[in-house]
Parts: structure tokens; C-alpha cells; sequence
């Protein structure tokens, strides 16, 4: 549940501030006329999210279980790779957010359908990517409505935060949310990786599913609280494999290392980012680089 509260958290902070950035600039510029194409790019998003949770959900029912645990190791590796993409898009690029959303909006705001688009993209992106990811997350949790429960009330808190920002109630230091936040769903990842792996295993793919790392589970039982804590917040299995082990370290080890080192390193502007001479800089207000928001 606390896995899955974080992910829904930050995910749903990053479309809340996506569709905050697209409100607040179309107030700004007096055009509030155009705020019902936003909106319904938003509503088109979350069905377009919604429905490809369902279809990841009931899809593979009734077929055989190598083909669903093939269906869903192959699932979890693709959610791990969109979630490290992700979280290193989020440290590099997010500073300048807001200016790229404007630049959008500008361009298409002539277009009747246009802003609805934009906005389907930039909160749709968001909303795949959370869906996919919070499947993997809760598959590889087990079955139960406790990870479903806690990805709801992220979400729920992320739309709060949202709007309290946007009315100014609420000042976040959103660099530090989104450097512990992202560093913890590495962390989250590389569970999932080892989860999709041991899928993959069982679908008779990869190797060596009888080939145990370790096996604790007479010291960590899989039914205690504290098997359960480790099991929903790091997704530690007490029987591992030695292909599970050596993937989760493969993982971990390189990504949590060049994450820190992008959070250290001062951030630059892209080429395509660098205001022509006299004017204004981005704004890195509300941005995950900026102090606060």
C-alpha cells in the first residue's frame, strides 16, 4: 500500500502540475474560453488510463498460466523501463516544463481540437505510465485491494496538492519531492525487475527457476507483517533466484548511481531551452528543479 501510495503520489503530482501549468497560462493570457478544450483532454486521458488498466488487468484471463506469466514478466519489464525513463526525464528536463507546455498552448490554441490534444498527450503520458507501472507494482504484491487502495489515495493527495498549489495555499520544495520520491521508486523498480524475472521463470523462458539464491523464508515467513512490509514497499521475495539476484543488483546498483549523480550535478539548459538574448529566462517556478512552487 505504501509503494503504491508514493508511486500514485508523485505521478499524479507530475499531471496535476501538468494541467496546472496548462490552467494558469490560459488565465494568464485571458483566453478561459479555450479552458474546456484543457479539460476535455484531461477527462479523455484518464478514460484512455483507466481503460488500458482494465485491459492490463482482465486481458489475460483465461489463458494458460505460462502464457499469463509470460504475458506479465514481459509487462514488468516494459513498466521498468518506462519508469527509469521517467525518472531521469523528471531530473533533466522537467525545469523547463512550464515554458515547453506554453509554447504548446500558443501553437495550438488556433486549432479547434488542438488543445484538447495537448493536453491528452501531456496528462495521457502521465497516466499510461502510472497505470502500467502500479499493475506491475501490485502483480508483484500479490493479489489484494490494499496496493489498489493506496495507488487511489496517492492519487487522491497528489489532486489536493495540486490545487493548493495552483491557488498558491501550498509552497513544496518539489526538487526534494521528486529526488526522494524518484530515488525510492528505483528502489520500487528494481523489485518489479525481479518480480518480472521469477514471471518469466515460471513461463519456462528464462532459466533457472530451481536455482535459489537464498531462501529465508523460515526467518522472514511470506504471511508475517513484517514479510509483508518488505514485500509491498521493496518487493523482497524470501526465495530468490540467483538470475532474480543478479538482475535486481544489475539494476539497482547502476541506476541509483547515475540518479544521484544527476541530482548532484547543476542543471544546465537544453540548447533548445536557452531564451533568445533580451528575453525572459524560463520560469523554473513549479518545476521538480525549482525551490518551490
Amino acid at each position: 500500500m505504501l509503494a503504491n501510495f508514493l508511486i500514485g503520489l508523485r505521478e499524479g503530482l507530475e499531471a496535476a502540475l501538468v494541467v496546472g501549468i496548462l490552467v494558469a497560462y490560459l488565465v494568464k493570457t485571458e483566453r478561459r474560453d479555450l479552458l474546456p478544450r484543457v479539460w476535455a483532454g484531461v477527462g479523455a486521458a484518464i478514460a484512455v488510463s483507466a481503460g488500458f488498466g482494465a485491459l492490463l488487468t482482465f486481458g489475460p484471463k483465461g489463458l494458460s498460466f505460462e502464457a499469463q506469466e509470460a504475458i506479465g514478466g514481459t509487462l514488468s519489464l516494459v513498466a521498468v523501463g518506462f519508469v527509469t525513463w521517467m525518472i531521469f526525464w523528471m531530473s533533466r528536463q522537467a525545469r523547463y516544463m512550464k515554458a515547453e507546455l506554453e509554447a504548446r498552448v500558443d501553437a495550438a490554441a488556433a486549432n479547434g481540437i488542438g488543445l484538447a490534444v495537448v493536453a491528452l498527450l501531456a496528462v495521457g503520458r502521465e497516466g499510461l505510465e502510472t497505470a502500467l507501472f502500479l499493475w506491475a507494482a501490485t502483480k508483484a504484491t500479490g493479489s489484494s485491494t490494499a496496493p489498489l487502495l493506496g495507488a487511489v489515495l496517492g492519487l487522491a493527495v497528489a489532486v489536493v496538492l495540486g490545487i493548493l498549489v495552483y491557488r498558491g495555499a501550498l509552497r513544496l520544495d518539489l526538487r526534494k519531492f521528486f529526488t526522494w520520491t524518484g530515488a525510492f521508486l528505483v528502489v520500487v523498480a528494481a523489485g518489479v525487475l525481479s518480480y518480472g524475472i521469477h514471471d518469466l521463470q515460471e513461463a519456462g523462458i528464462l532459466p533457472g527457476l530451481g536455482n535459489l539464491a537464498f531462501d529465508v523464508s523460515g526467518v522472514v515467513p511470506p504471511g508475517s507483517w513484517y514479510g509483508t512490509v518488505l514485500k509491498g514497499t521493496v518487493n523482497f521475495t524470501p526465495a530468490t533466484t540467483w538470475l532474480q539476484l543478479v538482475c535486481w543488483f544489475a539494476y539497482l546498483v547502476p541506476v541509483m548511481a547515475l540518479f544521484i549523480r544527476g541530482v548532484r550535478r547543476p542543471a544546465t539548459a537544453p540548447a533548445a531551452a536557452v531564451p533568445p538574448a533580451g528575453a525572459a529566462a524560463p520560469d523554473p517556478v513549479s518545476t521538480p528543479q525549482g525551490t518551490s512552487a
